[in-house]
Formats: structure tokens, sequence, C-alpha cells
């Protein structure tokens, strides 16, 4: 019996010895990891929200499509611009050709209009000369022969009175030829071809042709003094230079 309670109460003791040794044993076991949990808390407080700070600040990654579309409206970018320039140069050669048309029109158009205006140039040129005949006849004949005088009353009445003297046959020719020229001049006149007389002018070599010059007293050296033969023009351009005399510097 006392064997027996002795067993029980070395059991109880050596229990209750192993129970304390092993909290004893745990509790610095304990406390470390205590003091471990606290440091990771502590230290994962600020880390974390510097890390969600620094994730907020950086921009999300793109992803491949996105990489993709900025790619492609860049290519697109490019051609557009490559397109523009096509399209601001295509524009300065359409302008060069409408202007370069407009003028092929309005020279056409003068050239045309030239034509028409000065197409029986050479034509009235050959027939000046036939005007210059006419002229000719007409000053050969003395004005005292068309004027009537007495001597020629006078040698009238011999003749019978139905018959013509030759100073009425000259003085019909001459008034024939006379209307000849005048009808010839005006129908030169329908197509703005027109004679000039420059006597008196100061002398020009784009309207006048000098046959001669003459010291003349009076006359300032470089004037016309004389037309051998009559200027044409047609329209604003001359057909013919006057053939003139011009006066030189006198001598002292």
């Amino acid at each position: 019996m006392n064997s027996l309670s002795t067993r029980r109460l070395f059991r109880s003791c050596t229990t209750s010895l192993s129970s304390r040794t092993l909290a004893r044993s745990s509790l610095p076991h304990r406390q470390v990891v205590a003091s471990q949990l606290f440091r990771r808390s502590y230290s994962e407080g600020p880390a974390d929200q510097t890390a969600e700070k620094k994730d907020e600040t950086k921009e999300p990654p793109a992803s491949n499509e996105e990489k993709v579309s900025n790619i492609d409206s860049e290519k697109l970018a490019e051609q557009l611009k490559v397109k523009d320039d096509e399209v601001v140069d295509l524009k300065g050669r359409l302008r060069y050709l409408q202007a370069d048309f407009l003028n092929l029109q309005r020279n056409s158009a003068r050239e045309k209009e030239q034509t028409r205006d000065y197409a029986i140039s050479r034509f009235v040129t050959d027939l000046l000369e036939t005007v210059d005949v006419l002229s000719l006849a007409l000053k050969s004949i003395p004005p005292s022969v068309l004027s009537p005088s007495d001597t020629s009353s006078s040698s009238s009445s011999s003749f019978p009175a139905q018959e013509k003297t030759p100073t009425d046959y000259l003085q019909e020719l001459h008034h024939g030829v006379e209307m000849t020229q005048r009808q010839l001049l005006q129908t030169l006149f329908k197509y703005h071809v027109k004679p000039f007389d420059p006597t008196g002018d100061r002398f020009d070599p784009n309207r006048h042709e000098a046959l001669y010059q003459a010291p003349i007293p009076g006359k300032e050296p470089g004037t016309v003094v004389d037309c051998q033969k009559l200027g044409y023009t047609i329209k604003d351009r001359v057909l013919r230079a006057a053939q003139v005399g011009v006066a030189q510097e006198t001598q002292s």
C-alpha cells in the first residue's frame, strides 16, 4: 500500500515537472515567433505602402494588341504624310498647267486676231504700188491745164459745138483716174489701211525712210521736208514706211 501511494506520488511529481519544463522550454520559442511576426508586420507595412505607391505611379504594361495598334497608327500617319505631300505636289502642277493653258488660249486668240487683221498685208502692199502709179498719173497733169482759161475757150470756139477739145478729154481722164484712186483708197479703208503724210514731222526711223538729206534754212535738223511716197498703216502696224527727205544741219 505504501509502495503504491509512493509510485502514484512519484508519477504525479514527474508529470508536473515535465509539464513545467515543457512550458518553460516553449515560452522562449513563443516569444521568438511573436517577435518575428511583429517585425514582419512592422517591416511589411511601410514597404507594402511604398510598393503600392510605385505600382500606382507606374503605367500598366501595354499588351501586344496595343503595341500592334500603335505601330499601325504610326505607319498610317507616315502614309498620310506622304499622300499629303503628293497632293500638294499635284495641286502645284495642276495650277501651273492651268496657267499655261490660259496663256496658250490668250496667245492663240491674239494670233488668230492678228492673222485675221493682217492676213491681207502682203496683198495690200502689192496693191499700194498701183495706188502710187495713180498718184503719179494725177500729179503729171499740171493744175493750169485742168482749170479753164481764155486760151482754151478761144481754141475751143474753132471746133464745132458738138465736138470736145483735147483739154476736155484730158480733164475727163484726170477725173476718171482720180475717182479710181479714191474708190481704191475707200476699199482699203474698210480693211483699216490708211495713208499718212509725215511732212513737217520729226523723222522717225520706224515710220519713215529717208531718201536724201539737205540743208534747208529755217528748218530744224531732222525734220521731214518732203514726202516722195506716202506711208501706210494697217491698224497700229506700219505697212509701208513713207519715203521722205530730211532737213540737214546747215554749215555756218
